[in-house]
Formats: structure tokens, C-alpha cells, sequence
């Protein structure tokens, strides 16, 4: 080690001895200690056990600069500090410390957190809760059982309602169904930012058996919890939900409403709708039409090819003709040509406002070996789009007759090709483990 090299570790530890000998001063004014750990930060990891040991001091500034700074310096080694932080008695300090513990898994998610949108004030904190979108952790990346297992306990513990919502927020991001018992039981909450949360993060965990536990929420008087709760229904194939989703149509809705509850039948795909699924075929409404068709394409009635091959002929409206597509396709259309609806799926990846509902469709449908074989041989000739949509498709529903395409995709000469397809191949060897 050079001379250079042994000077800046002198001066790095002898900073982190500064900070520890005026930690120890029990006089010191909180504003210099929270003065310390924003110096810490500044050391990068060194500064770290400067700030593990603020973590625990008695003023909640202290803790709340050391939870910000933790967050500042970011990675894995922040994770022990961050999870005790989580289940603090301050909330903005919980607050920080969950989104923090999101960055870890999902790099750059504090540019977009609830932390950065508190205000605190005599009356407490105030939370301007973004959309929660589709965000989740890549397929890939194993969250920390101890990271999953801090933000459960802040969800059931915490006596603020925004640091649950949050929780409940980033268990979803997790796609935690560890946790599902956990968020099931924050539906009965009555705090409608909490219910809402939770019913997204149930719905993100894609694990089935919670799906009867939201059967309940499908007539609720929000609008927004309705609606969550309907497509969390769906999205889950929580059967026992039908009864009551059906009673909701029976009530003649809003279309809104009536829209999201014939999308959450076709979901579920209960053969007993199929009377549903044909009168809506024809409605008025492209979005009805659409959430019929596929309803269609689950039951795999094979007397419904005419009525959907006539429907996909005759639409005019792009998601509905989609839609249609993916139905004839699920019923056995496996022809690739200019006018046959499989190019009509694959050709929708070049067009964003369809991509990630054309991706939806490719990706349930990939499930069959048959489908995956008929793909197989359009990667060659693929746009730029297409490719890096079936790489994602092939990543999250391919076996391992996809691990060679993708392989060979991850050293395309399209570096975001390449890059994408890498992702997805990784998705699918840890799927496969």
C-alpha cells in the first residue's frame, strides 16, 4: 500500500474516532450529533457504525438524520441499521427508514418514495402518497428475510397509519406472500389508504390463496377500494369472489365499475360466465368488449372460435381487436401471418400505449410449450421491441427449451436488447432453481 493510500485510511479512521468520541459526549446538543451523521455520510461506508451507533440515540432528530444519511450511502451493509430504524417510535424515521430499505432491492427508488413528500407539523406527519404502479422487485433479486420480516412488523406494530400504508406499500414492491396473512388482516383497517395499499401489495404477491380474503371488498361503497379490490380478485382468480362480483354486475354499476367487474370474471374464468362473456361481446363498449373477449379466450370453449374469429374481424377499437386476438390465439391460432391474430399480439409490442397489456397476454399464453415453439422462430426477425418484449415474456413463463434463446439475445448487438434479455434470462434461471 502506498503512502498516499495509508494517509487516506488515517484520515478516515481518524474522522470515524471524532464522530465516536463526540457520540459519547452526553451533553452534546442533538443538532451536533444529527451534524455528525451527515459528516459520516460523507466517509461512505466507512461511516457506517457512526451511524448504526446514532440509530439508537435518544432524540428522534438524531435518528431521522441517521436513517436519511443510511439512505444516502445505500447498498446491503445499510440493511441491519435500516431494519431497526423500520420499527421506530418516530414515524418520519419509520417512514425513511422503509423506502431505504426499498432502495436496497430497487436502486433509485428514493427519488420517487412517500418519504420525500412528509411534512411534519403540531399535529404530526402529513404522507402524500404517489401511485403505487406496478413496481416490483425483478425476478431475480432475493429480498433479505430480515428486510421483509422489519417492514411485516412496522405493518402490524406501528400506531401510525401512513408508516402501515407504507409497509404495506414496499411488501407489495417484495412481492412478500410471506406477509399476506399480515395484509389481509390491514383490509379491515377502515383507513382507506391503508386498505388500498394492502389490496395492491396482495394482489402484486400473485399468490392465489390470498385471493378469497379480498372476496369481501368487491361491494365496497369506495369507488377506489372497489376497484382495486375487484381487480385484486381477478388478478388472483379468487373464485369465491364470482358470487359476489356477479351480484355487482346485477346492480347495474357505472361503467367504470361494470367494466372492472366483467375484467375481474374474465380473470376468474368461472365456464358458469360464459352467458356474461357472450353478451358483452357485443356491447357498445370497446373495454367491455374487450374484457369479454377475454374472458372467452380462459374458458377455451372451442365453440367460441366463429364468435371471436367474426368479432376479431369486425373490430374496429385496438384493445377490444387485441383482446380478441388473445382469445383466438388461446383457443389454438397459431398461425403467424400478416393478417392472423398472433401477429397481431406480437406486432402490438411496437406500439407502448398496448405493450404492457399485449405483454400481459404473451405472457400467460407462453405458459404452453406449443405457444413458446411458435415464438421461437419470429426472434430471429424481430424489431427492437419485440425482442426486448419477448425476452420479458420468455423470462417470466419460459422452461428450459427457453434458456438457449435467451442466451443468445443477451449478446445482441442492440445493447438495450441485450441488456433486457440478460435480465430475463437470469429471471428464468432463478425461476427454474
Amino acid at each position: 500500500m502506498c503512502s498516499s493510500d495509508l494517509e487516506q485510511v488515517a484520515t478516515k479512521l481518524l474522522a470515524v474516532l471524532l464522530f465516536s468520541a463526540l457520540l459519547t459526549a452526553q451533553t452534546a446538543d442533538p443538532k451536533l450529533r444529527a451534524a455528525s451523521a451527515r459528516e459520516a455520510a460523507k466517509q461512505g461506508i466507512d461511516g457506517i457504525p457512526v451511524l448504526i451507533t446514532l440509530a439508537s440515540d435518544a432524540s428522534a432528530e438524531v435518528r431521522l438524520e441517521a436513517a436519511r444519511q443510511l439512505n444516502t450511502i445505500g447498498g446491503p451493509r445499510t440493511l441491519p441499521a435500516l431494519s431497526v430504524l423500520a420499527n421506530d417510535a418516530d414515524p418520519e424515521v419509520q417512514l425513511n427508514a422503509i423506502d431505504g430499505l426499498i432502495n436496497i432491492f430497487v436502486p433509485g427508488y428514493l427519488k420517487s418514495g412517500v418519504a420525500r413528500a412528509t411534512t411534519r407539523s403540531a399535529d404530526g406527519i402529513k404522507v402524500k402518497f404517489n401511485d403505487p404502479g406496478n413496481l416490483v422487485v425483478d425476478g431475480y433479486v432475493t429480498v433479505a428475510p430480515e428486510a421483509v420480516a422489519a417492514v411485516t412488523q412496522a405493518l402490524k406494530s406501528s400506531k401510525n397509519l401512513a408508516v402501515r400504508a407504507n409497509a404495506a406499500r414496499a411488501l407489495g414492491i417484495f412481492r412478500a406472500a410471506s406477509a399476506n396473512r399480515e395484509l389481509t388482516e390491514a383490509l379491515y383497517s377502515k383507513d382507506d389508504q391503508l386498505m388500498y395499499e394492502a389490496l395492491i401489495a396482495i394482489q402484486k404477491s400473485r399468490d392465489v390463496s390470498a385471493g378469497p380474503g379480498v372476496a369481501f371488498l368487491v361491494r365496497d361503497l369506495n369507488p377506489k377500494i372497489q376497484q382495486a379490490a375487484l381487480e385484486t380478485a381477478g388478478i388472483l382468480r379468487a373464485q369465491p369472489a364470482a358470487a359476489n362480483i356477479r351480484t355487482v354486475l346485477d346492480d347495474q354499476p357505472a361503467l367504470k365499475t361494470q367494466r372492472a367487474a366483467v375484467a375481474a370474471l374474465a380473470m376468474i374464468a368461472d365456464p358458469a360466465d360464459r352467458g356474461i362473456f357472450l353478451r358483452f361481446l357485443i356491447s357498445k363498449d370497446a373495454d367491455l368488449r374487450a374484457a369479454a373477449g377475454e374472458g372467452l379466450a380462459r374458458i377455451k370453449n372451442p365453440a367460441d372460435k366463429d364468435r371471436l374469429t367474426q368479432a376479431f374481424n369486425d373490430e374496429r377499437e385496438y384493445n377490444a381487436r387485441l383482446s380478441m386476438a388473445f382469445g383466438l390465439v388461446s383457443l389454438g391460432n397459431l398461425e403467424i401471418n400478416d393478417l392472423s391474430p398472433f401477429r397481431y399480439l406480437l406486432n402490438s409490442l411496437n406500439r407502448a400505449a398496448f405493450r404492457g397489456v399485449t405483454l400481459a397476454f404473451l405472457t400467460e399464453l407462453a405458459r404452453e410449450s406449443a405457444v413458446r415453439l411458435t415464438l421461437y422462430p419470429s426472434l430471429d426477425r424481430a424489431t427492437k421491441d419485440e425482442k426486448v418484449g419477448l425476452c420479458r415474456v420468455l423470462g417470466e413463463s419460459g422452461q428450459q427449451d427457453s434458456a438457449p434463446y435467451l442466451s443468445k439475445l443477451k449478446d445482441d448487438k442492440d445493447p438495450e436488447v441485450a441488456q433486457n434479455c440478460l435480465s430475463s434470462l437470469r429471471t428464468l434461471e432463478a425461476r427454474l432453481k
